[in-house]
């Protein structure tokens, strides 16, 4: 029965869930003295690692949302909170992602957890690591779920447990959600970045050839996804795309303890986002619902020093993983 009850107390006007999710989108404080690594991956490529380093046999991974980097303020918040606690801490930047363009075609999408499993071989075979916790916010918390139910028997032994937050897990839905009026904002500003990606790419490429005129029109997730996500990665269609990404159809087969930390307020998620059956039935998928939290936010004042999602963070690797700095 691994529901958990810890909640978020906020204040006016954080119980709105938009104040909540743009005021921790644009508040980055502190920027931390990354250690880059880059990696060379198998198809000539590379995925840039950046670490904050604490000399601790207990690395904590973290993997950005859609568009994001090791730079997105609730990787910052999350990474600095950690590392100040003793642990080891790395970054993950997706492909395309880390402040230059990556060598292919191909950058990343919500399910691509080749490179996750990737990244965490290279880190058993190169690094002293005991423990290692995979977690992920939003598209990156996608894929921390889908990779520990589809890598279950391949997952390093080194990897103890995982975290997610703010996770579309049925991504068919979600992306109907997120095509609402309520999310404009969040739509148009994710296009932003990534139309500027693919007119890149059809510079660099020649057999990547779209018509430009639907890369400028584009307006929902449906539109890029049927532009670059579908025949760039071998998908049908962006509904076979949303499918077989998606990592609700994985959870069941978790077998280290996971705990999904979705706000019941995030305007990103649908109602198939939140598995309470799941989690009711299960020893070790954990699910925490606050009643506030917006989308990757959880902030609870203008002044927030409260760090409550940093705090869960914590909280269920010591509590329930049994592990520290």
């Amino acid at each position: 029965m691994p529901l958990l009850k810890n909640q978020l107390t906020t204040s006016f006007p954080f119980k709105n869930p938009h104040v909540n999710t743009i005021y921790k989108f644009f508040t980055a404080k502190d920027k931390p003295d990354y250690k880059r690594v880059r990696v060379n991956t198998w198809d000539n490529d590379f995925i840039d690692l950046d670490f904050l380093p604490n000399n601790s046999f207990s690395l904590i991974v973290l993997i950005h949302g859609l568009e994001g980097s090791s730079q997105s303020s609730y990787m910052i918040s999350t990474a600095n909170y950690l590392h100040n606690l003793g642990y080891d801490v790395m970054c993950i930047n997706l492909r395309s992602c880390s402040g230059e363009d990556n060598n292919i075609l191909k950058t990343y999408h919500a399910g691509k957890t080749d490179d996750v499993h990737f990244i965490l071989k290279y880190v058993e075979e190169n690094y002293d690591y005991q423990n290692i916790i995979l977690s992920g916010f939003s598209l990156g918390g996608n894929l921390t779920l889908k990779y520990l139910g589809e890598y279950e028997n391949q997952i390093p032994s080194v990897v103890k447990g995982g975290i997610a937050v703010s996770v579309p897990i049925d991504l068919t839905s979600s992306q109907a959600e997120l095509s609402k009026l309520k999310n404009k904002l969040y739509m148009q500003e994710f296009l932003r970045t990534l139309k500027a990606k693919v007119n890149l790419k059809a510079q660099k490429f020649d057999e990547f050839n779209p018509d430009k005129r639907l890369i400028a029109r584009a307006s929902s997730f449906r539109d890029f996804e049927e532009i670059y996500t579908a025949p760039v990665f071998g998908f049908d269609s962006p509904e076979d795309y949303w499918e077989k990404a998606s990592s609700k159809p994985y959870l069941k087969n978790i077998e280290h303890k996971t705990l999904l930390i979705n706000a019941k307020d995030d305007s990103f998620l649908s109602i198939e986002c939140y598995p309470y059956e799941l989690a009711e039935n299960s020893s070790n998928f954990f699910l925490l619902t606050p009643k506030y939290g917006g989308h990757v936010g959880f902030v609870s004042s203008f002044n927030d020093q409260s760090y409550w999602i940093e705090k869960q963070f914590v909280n269920f690797i010591q509590n329930e993983l049994n592990i520290y700095a």
